[in-house]
């Protein structure tokens, strides 16, 4: 089995390819200073991944401001309204297992809805939604990962020119 490279990375893409990804890490690094990523990894995991999408194709519809940013705002609607609702219900907890999936699978498919609607569609955003339902939040743990999405947004405008499509 052959090994199968990407044709447009050739040996003078090679610094390119590498500053580009390395700046990807950069950013991480410092969004992970500021973030409170120890205590709450999940939803700052999708950060990781829209940092991907970002980097790897800076020009593409769907790393661009509006679907970053506006998709981690439905993300977070959704996650946190059907995160409010579960809580809400008093069940047992033999049920609890079962009520926290069927308002996980509400919350991706509310994210998806509303992403697809609103041309807003980032699927680390749904991710979020979901991670919303599964995990512990609060409305300050809402703002650093918006506040991170919105960083991560703005430096790689500002940063477009030097950036090439990866993929």
């Amino acid at each position: 089995m052959a090994l199968d490279i990407d044709r447009h990375f050739r040996r003078k893409n090679l610094k390119r390819y590498a500053l580009q990804c390395g700046l990807a890490g950069l950013v991480v690094f410092v969004l992970l200073l500021v973030l409170d990523a120890v205590t709450q990894t999940v939803l700052i995991a999708a950060l990781g991944a829209s940092t991907f999408i970002a980097f790897a194709i800076p020009r593409h519809l769907h790393s661009g401001p509006r679907h970053m940013i506006g998709g981690y705002v439905v993300g977070i609607f959704a996650g946190s309204l059907m995160s409010t609702l579960e809580m809400s219900m008093d069940v047992s907890a033999t049920l609890g297992s079962a009520v926290i999936i069927i308002f996980g699978a509400i919350a991706i498919s509310l994210a998806m809805f509303t992403m697809v609607v609103t041309r807003t569609e980032h699927p680390p955003a749904a991710a979020l939604a979901l991670g919303l339902v599964l995990n512990e939040w609060s409305v300050l743990t809402l703002f650093v990962v918006l506040a991170g999405v919105i960083a991560l947004s703005v430096i790689k405008q500002l940063i477009l020119p030097a950036l090439l499509d990866l993929i």
